[in-house]
């Protein structure tokens, strides 16, 4: 029986460090793949994701449950991700449609055996399905991005989302339906994932390792876990038949060394500093 979150703040903010995991832990996941979509890389992920638990515990005091946990912590992980400045895709020019467009259309070689390190091309064509389709992500500007992420993959409540971002449902669902149709749009011309002849995953492989964007011996996506209760998305509805792309991809587990992290922190001794400052 699971514990009630409102519950676990109050025991959090009397110094129970117990519950303070519980409800960290609890929502792992969840701030994982929003930041894995928002960011586009498990390295910036698991880095931002960090920052934003230790910004939970330390505004921990101004969660005056007027709303569901998750939505104040949906709320904290947004503000610092529309925010952050040192992913690998913060640092670059940003990307577009159209230029991820020309991209596919030229950029194909043949996938050598010496290109592929020995590794079996079916496990390179889904490690480079799953970081395509979120560097794909990343031709939204940011608040664009949460939108569709939010919507799409995550399948929030358009009256939680209307919250997140301050306006009303109906505001939401309109842009939502704008992205939607926009990001159909460009699956349908260049993506094999919805029939395009233009692109399939397999045929980008060796020019995915050539140019640095896909490392055959340090797979991402290959090691992180699929959550097997949450493997698959709700289906779109029929007009937004090629989102669905997004909509079926898996949602993860948030890796190892994140949870290692949140419990190393909680028996650290700065964390004894942290509950006595930070949260009351």
């Amino acid at each position: 029986m699971q514990t009630d979150p409102f519950h676990l703040v109050d025991k959090a903010l009397d110094g129970d460090k117990q519950a303070l995991g519980e409800l960290l832990l609890s929502v792992q996941d969840m701030v994982y793949n929003l930041s894995l979509r928002m960011l586009g890389s498990p390295h910036d992920a698991e880095d931002a994701s960090q920052e934003i638990y230790l910004r939970i515990i330390t505004k921990l005091s101004s969660f005056k449950k007027e709303s569901a946990f998750s939505t104040w912590v949906y709320r904290i992980a947004t503000n610092h991700l529309l925010n952050y400045k040192k992913s690998m895709f913060a640092k670059m020019p940003p990307l577009s449609f159209e230029y991820y467009g020309a991209d596919i259309e030229s950029g194909c070689i043949k996938n050598s055996g010496a290109l592929m390190a020995g590794v079996d091309e079916d496990l390179l064509e889904q490690e480079l399905k799953m970081s395509c389709t979120n560097v794909m992500l990343q031709c939204f500007d940011p608040e664009s991005r949460l939108i569709y992420v939010l919507g799409t993959m995550l399948k929030v409540d358009s009256k939680v989302c209307g919250e997140i971002l301050d306006i009303t449902p109906e505001a939401y669902r309109q842009r939502l339906s704008r992205l939607r149709q926009k990001m159909a749009v460009f699956l349908s011309e260049y993506c094999g994932l919805a029939s395009s002849p233009k692109c399939s995953c397999k045929k980008r492989v060796g020019y995915a390792i050539q140019n640095h964007r896909l490392n055959p011996v340090s797979l991402e996506y290959t090691q992180l876990k699929p959550d097997e209760k949450l493997r698959y998305l709700q289906a779109m509805d029929e007009m937004d038949a090629q989102s669905q792309i997004f909509a079926n991809l898996p949602t993860y587990r948030s890796p190892q060394k994140t949870k290692d992290f949140l419990l190393e922190l909680l028996r650290s001794e700065d964390m004894e500093t942290i509950l006595r400052t930070g949260i009351q």
